[in-house]
């Protein structure tokens, strides 16, 4: 997903423009911002300290930021008091990432006019969504909103962004016939794992800007109901897109292609929180995945100590599907692999045009190539940046594992209740260790880090002073496009010889400069190299027959 979720609304609002006259006056009487009855416990300024700019507390409750950039939250209670306590800890994070998601909207939509437009498009969307979260959760939001910036008003009210905000990775996902949203998961267990447990890791690749990323948060849950949990996530989302629970239940997020939706039902990140909350075995998840429609395709892979096994559950709009052959190993990109699902037309386009069959067979690649695998071992996996027969596809290629935009990678080992998460770059940093045992059965105040230093998995030191530094000099360029005068087109392709896009970037510079023998040459030196979607393909034939057209 090299390109943020927000094109995909231009797409669907494009969709609609026919019928804005209507849209407008029907929105005027159906837009809705119903905030829940519920009344907030009080803030009180004596319970909150301030250590310094990355350590806070509030009564039970704290956040600080560790050495790797991560920051690490613990908040307990009813919804209520989860809200405002997240609110109160992370109230300066949740602005930074409305503004990094408001700021990248600007760059991609700068008219003011269309913003507006995408406004109501997204409000008609979603008038409905409400009606689709448990009341807790919408408590748990609404509680946290009052902690919210006012400056982003002319978004919406505070409770009404931040509950639309939690439909945003739904509507990525819905525009997966675009390409937006790429994440791996895969596990192992018995004869296939080290010490015969289970073993899960995942690359969650939803990309709206490095600044997104930048603020990472591994919020540690104590509600009042259900099961202690650990979620890796953002300022402002109670949703789950990775997460481990006390009794070693997991649950990660892969998208399907989906059809694009016009009203949205429950995202599926609270689906997921609701799994991790209140699940402990893979029959209790699937149960409430039946009970709770969604608006997109989505795969969730879910694990259970329990049993120890591994399952997906694939879920439609209209069918939900417990996927559990039984291996010692299971591997989810972005397509669904079940009996009843498998043949599904928009399935097969899925598998033909796009990567994801691709990925997945690297994954197995990958899982073949030892008897036994162990916490190490997975990191290997996840930073991964070549395609399949080990052929380097280019430092950024969706057919990679690791294609450099990752918002987090994660390592569960749910029987002992380890997680380890990455630190930025992307998976390239140290793997950081945590014991949810440790957490929620003490859970002192300390200024330090919880995570493990002896467990933790060393950074990529290799890659980051070699490949790496190509990488920023690639995108630095791209981003700069090629304004600098110190260009040259013989050190942009050295910095990333196999990838496409290097030549399709290049091939669209010499055309801005009307060398269209440059151009199409650049174009035809991209088709050469692995190009990993069909609409890809297209595009770029697309650029050399328009010149073509324009030279006859």
């Amino acid at each position: 997903m090299m390109k943020s979720f927000l094109r995909g609304l231009k797409y669907v609002s494009l969709s609609l423009l026919a019928l804005l006259p209507a849209f407008a006056i029907w929105f005027i009487f159906a837009i809705r911002s119903v905030t829940p009855e519920v009344s907030l416990p009080e803030y009180n300024l004596a319970d909150y300290e301030k250590m310094n700019d990355s350590c806070f507390r509030y009564q039970d409750s704290w956040l600080l930021k560790n050495e790797f950039g991560l920051w690490e939250m613990y908040i307990s209670g009813t919804p209520e008091e989860l809200g405002t306590k997240n609110g109160i800890l992370a109230k300066e994070l949740i602005r930074k990432q409305e503004e990094a998601f408001v700021s990248q909207i600007r760059k991609m939509i700068p008219s003011d006019d269309y913003l507006k437009f995408l406004k109501y498009v997204i409000s008609f969307m979603n008038h409905r969504l409400p009606d689709y979260i448990l009341p807790e959760y919408k408590r748990e939001i609404f509680a946290l909103s009052k902690y919210a910036s006012p400056e982003f008003n002319f978004i919406g009210n505070n409770y009404t962004r931040q509950l639309n905000y939690h439909a945003a990775h739904d509507i990525g996902h819905a525009m997966q016939n675009l390409h937006l949203v790429e994440c791996t998961a895969f596990g192992v267990t018995l004869s296939k794992s080290a010490d015969s447990s289970l073993l899960l890791g995942r690359n969650f690749d939803f990309y709206v800007g490095d600044e997104f990323a930048e603020n990472k948060i591994l919020m540690f849950v104590n509600p009042a109901e259900g099961i202690p949990f650990a979620s890796v996530t953002w300022g402002g989302m109670i949703g789950v897109v990775s997460g481990m629970n006390l009794q070693g239940f997991t649950v990660t997020l892969n998208s399907a292609k989906s059809e694009i939706p016009f009203f949205a039902k429950t995202p599926v990140s609270i689906i997921a929180r609701e799994m991790l909350q209140y699940a402990s075995t893979i029959h209790e998840a699937y149960d409430i995945a039946c009970r709770r429609p969604s608006f997109v395709a989505e795969s969730f892979m879910v694990s259970s100590t329990e049993t120890g096994e591994m399952a997906i559950i694939e879920k439609t709009p209209d069918t939900t599907i417990l996927y559990q052959p039984g291996n010692q190993s299971l591997i989810l990109t972005n397509h669904f692999q079940s009996a009843e699902l498998f043949n599904t037309k928009m399935n097969r386009e899925n598998r033909s045009e796009n990567v994801t069959a691709y990925r997945y067979e690297r994954v197995r690649e990958k899982l073949d190539e030892k008897p036994v695998f162990d916490v190490p071992d997975f990191s290997e996996i996840l930073r991964d940046t070549r395609g399949k027969n080990n052929l380097d596809i280019g430092l950024g290629n969706e057919g990679a594992i690791n294609q450099l935009i990752a918002h987090h990678s994660v390592i569960f080992k749910p029987t002992q209740r380890l997680l380890w998460i990455s630190t930025t770059p992307f998976q390239l940093g140290t793997y950081l260790a945590f014991s949810l045992d440790s957490i929620f059965n003490s859970n002192e105040f300390t200024r330090a880090s919880r995570a493990i230093d002896s467990l933790n998995i060393p950074a990529d030191t290799s890659f980051l002073a070699g490949q790496y530094l190509n990488f920023l000099y690639f995108k630095k360029t791209i981003s700069g496009n090629g304004q600098n005068p110190d260009f040259s087109p013989e050190a942009f392709i050295a910095s990333n010889p196999n990838y496409f896009y290097t030549y399709e970037w290049l091939g669209d510079f010499y055309h801005s400069k009307a060398k269209y023998d440059e151009s199409i040459r650049m174009y035809h030196a991209a088709l050469g190299l692995f190009v990993p979607n069909q609409h890809e393909i297209s595009r770029i034939k697309s650029k050399i027959s328009q010149i073509e057209e324009v030279r006859e």
